[in-house]
């Protein structure tokens, strides 16, 4: 590998231009297809095969005019007073317009809806109070009939002997029985509509409105062009004096990919670039090759989003990648270059041997990255599988335009890229000294700790996905949560649907009955505020009702309600046997959703570290510092679970970090963490730890080694670090709830990793061990082919660059150290 990209490396430099230019072209080629053949982004996340998704279908099959999805517009009066007639027949005129749109099956108008509401009440009261005088009159005719049969009795005449008086009996008794059947009947209309007497749609003030846009298709196969059509048709309608917003189903945005937040992060990461290299030109290529490269990964990526169905995250996940990793790789090689440069090595040469030396670590690198990512397609989940093959997209185009583009660059540039006042300065060698025992006991006690007491809010993390109160102040779906939350109560931004399938039909007067006796036992739990009836299949065996929660749909009442509303056994007279219930909606579907992420973690989680132990044994041809590179990663991941929780589910430091709503933690950002971080982990300690291997095995003792790799490794892995922290941090203040707790994930994860596992930790432990770090089993050692991450062989082949490297034998080194060279030397 150090060979070939050796030849790449120069074969690169000496065509510059042309290598540059093909690239361009490539990216040209790449935001062509974008343009053309590039689809629209969804907004939902689904799992196949889940609870919900079995409900989901249970209603599409029986009751297919309440098997789409909904979305809610909120209309409210600029000055807050009732809304006026004028006002009430345009809010009704646009969504009459609505209506007409492909792919929308009907709207509800709110004040209709308030109207028709208002009209029942009144006829269930008229109703009870016709029942009552019915009753009345009955009773004054039995009183008759019973005087009349007193008197027959008087006169010892046999009732049986007045034909007349049996005939008006059992007329009494017959309409008797009549008037008490509607009474039944009235009653029972009476109670369902105490039970959903907390579903308005206008509120009390007259002030606000929800009007409901209902689709052809469900939520998670909802198309984006249609919502948008919604929306544009809202915003377009003649409505003076009324402010129109919509709920997170209907209106989804992908701003904010790259916003301020982003664009800081890039000029942070520059400047971080500047104050290392210590001069413009270098420090103004890692990021043309990171934004080259993030530019063609992302087009070429989204130009199949028309055929493959992506979240609006996606994007958002390739650019944080691509530029992360696109900056350090190039930097990466870089300086190795400038060092090189400034030994005296000539500049084709230099070139040549950073991109075999820094450029075998940075394809060991990225494979560890693109295996944590390709990865996540073993979970089973399509949209998961779908981030991470772009991310990986992202991955490989950055390593490949570190090992090409970089060094055409690096040709084209020149020795420009050190600035005027460096001089070549000759060999140096190393006269490191072993840090002491007590600084690494130190160093080992001290970062566990902290790590430990920073990830105890992962304790109690709570997965979902982000609702509208989670958005960005500024938008719409913020607006009409909080709008809908103040006016109607927080549950109505997340109802519920529960379904009831009995093993028997029930009779067709015993209908309305039993759709009582289902809404009081739905109705029972003191989470529910209200419940009406949705629908009742042809048959009369499967019902469903909208359930209103108290609280939102990712809270921790609502997840609750949730669970306990699919344990219920309800009971049905006259319909023996068991009744199935099922749940459906956005709360219950975030539920779903969540187990199942949660259940695939560990499957997930042993198979990358499994194959990068491998990976990891093969490079460092070593058994402990595998175990100690995997120990330290999940150390630093669960202390950044631990601050995303504090953050975005407990709320500290929200107005600094821009959360409006603390609640539960994105439910696919672990796995993600888990992916990405785990390969960045394992980048530092292959570009740190490499450089001990490095010094140890050219006959440095192996204490020693250890700081000698950690002092020539340490600036570019800060400055590294440090770029990603920048990078990943701007994503932060993202417009997209989805996107913020992955960047804050993964800058305080990269934050934790590098500066207190990669940079303290793992030194502190290998120095204690000394040459326990790098045993492995004889056996083992013969049957692993040598990967030379470190570009050893190639070192010897080009003694300059060996010289340069300042690694041969310190101050007191071993005279075995020349024995053991040549006896690794003899072995590859």
């Amino acid at each position: 590998m150090a060979h070939l990209l050796y030849r790449l490396g120069r074969s690169a430099a000496a065509l510059g231009w042309r290598v540059v230019v093909a690239w361009v072209a490539v990216l040209a080629v790449a935001a062509g297809a974008f343009l053309a053949f590039g689809g629209t982004l969804v907004s939902t996340f689904s799992i196949p095969g889940t609870e919900t998704d079995r409900v989901s279908a249970q209603l599409a099959q029986e009751l297919p005019g309440a098997s789409g999805a909904t979305g809610t517009v909120v209309f409210r009066t600029d000055d807050g007073s009732a809304f006026t007639a004028e006002q009430r027949d345009g809010v009704a005129a646009a969504l009459a317009d609505v209506g007409g749109l492909d792919g929308v099956s009907s709207t509800v108008d709110p004040f209709a809806t308030a109207e028709q509401t208002a009209a029942q009440t009144r006829q269930l009261e008229d109703a009870a109070a016709q029942v009552e005088d019915g009753r009345e009159q009955l009773d004054a005719g039995q009183q008759q009939v019973d005087a009349a049969a007193a008197q027959l009795e008087e006169a010892g005449v046999p009732l049986s002997a007045s034909p007349e008086l049996s005939a008006q009996q059992e007329q009494l008794d017959a309409s008797r029985a009549e008037l008490e059947a509607q009474a039944a009947q009235v009653e029972d209309g009476q109670r369902l509509a105490d039970l959903a007497s907390g579903i308005r749609t206008v509120s009390e003030d007259g002030s606000t409105a929800l009007g409901v846009v209902l689709f052809t298709q469900d939520q998670f196969s909802l198309p984006e062009e249609v919502k948008s059509s919604v929306v544009d048709t809202l915003e377009a309608a003649d409505l003076p004096g009324v402010q129109v917003d919509f709920s997170s189903e209907i209106a989804s945005s992908t701003e904010g990919i790259l916003g301020p937040g982003e664009i800081i992060g890039v000029v942070v990461a520059g400047v971080v670039l500047l104050l290392m290299l210590r001069a413009a030109l270098p420090a103004v290529l890692p990021l043309v090759t990171s934004l080259a490269g993030v530019g063609i990964g992302v087009t070429a990526s989204l130009a199949f989003s028309g055929v493959v169905e992506m979240a609006s995250v996606t994007p958002a996940l390739g650019v944080m990648l691509g530029l992360a990793v696109g900056i350090d790789y190039s930097l990466f090689i870089i300086n190795r270059h400038r060092r090189q440069l400034r030994e005296g090595v000539d500049l084709r040469e230099s070139i040549g041997l950073a991109n075999g030396t820094a450029g075998t670590a940075v394809v060991f690198a990225g494979s560890t990255v693109l295996l944590a990512l390709l990865a996540l397609n073993l979970t089973g989940i399509g949209f998961l599988g779908t981030m991470g093959t772009v991310g990986a997209v992202c991955v490989l185009v950055a390593v490949l335009m570190a090992v090409t583009f970089t060094p055409a660059l690096l040709g084209v540039v020149g020795r420009r890229v050190l600035d005027r006042r460096t001089r070549p300065r000759g060999a140096h060698v190393d006269r490191s000294r072993p840090m002491s025992t007590r600084r690494a006991v130190l160093g080992v006690v001290l970062p566990v700790l902290a790590l430990l007491v920073v990830a105890v809010p992962a304790l109690s993390i709570r997965l979902g996905l982000p609702s509208g109160a989670q958005e960005a102040e500024d938008t719409t779906q913020y607006r009409a949560y909080t709008a809908t939350a103040d006016a109607f109560g927080p549950g109505q931004n997340g109802p519920l649907v529960v379904t009831a399938d009995l093993p028997e039909p029930v009779a067709e007067d015993a209908e309305l009955a039993t759709q009582v006796e289902l809404a009081e036992q739905v109705a029972s739990f003191d989470d529910v505020v209200a419940v009406a009836p949705a629908g009742v299949s042809a048959d009369r065996s499967f019902f469903a009702f909208q359930v209103v929660p108290a609280d939102g749909p990712a809270s921790a009442s609502t997840e609750q309600l949730v669970q306990d509303l699919r344990a219920l056994d309800p009971t049905v007279e006259g319909a023996p046997g068991d009744v199935a219930v099922g749940v459906a909606g956005a709360a219950s579907g975030n539920i779903d959703i969540s187990d199942q992420l949660a259940d695939v973690l560990p499957v997930y989680l042993a198979v990358v570290v499994g194959l990068s132990l491998v990976l990891l044994v093969l490079v460092f041809r070593s058994l402990l510092v595998p175990v100690l590179a995997v120990g330290g990663f999940v150390l630093s991941l669960f202390a950044a679970l631990g601050a995303v929780t504090a953050v975005y589910q407990w709320g500290w430091l929200a107005d600094v970090l821009g959360v409006t709503s603390p609640g539960p933690v994105l439910n696919f950002a672990p796995l993600l963490l888990v992916g990405i971080l785990f390969g960045l982990a394992m980048d530092y300690q292959l570009f740190l730890v490499s450089g001990m291997r490095e010094a140890y095995v050219h006959g440095t003792p192996a204490r020693r080694a250890v700081m000698a790799g950690l002092r020539s490794g340490r600036p570019v892995v800060l400055a590294a670090a440090v770029i990603m922290v920048s990078v990943f941090g701007g994503f932060v203040f993202s417009h997209l709830a989805a996107v913020k707790p992955i960047g804050f994930g993964l800058a305080t994860g990269v934050l934790f990793d590098a500066f207190v596992v990669r940079l303290v930790l793992v030194p502190s432990v290998m120095h204690l061990v000394g040459r326990g770090a790098w045993w492995i089993p004889s056996w083992l050692d013969r049957v692993l082919p040598d990967v030379d991450v470190e570009g050893a062989a190639l070192e010897r082949e080009h003694p300059p660059a060996a010289t340069s490297r300042g690694v041969g034998p310190a101050d007191g080194a071993r005279p075995a150290a020349d024995e053991r060279e040549r006896e690794l030397a003899g072995r590859r």
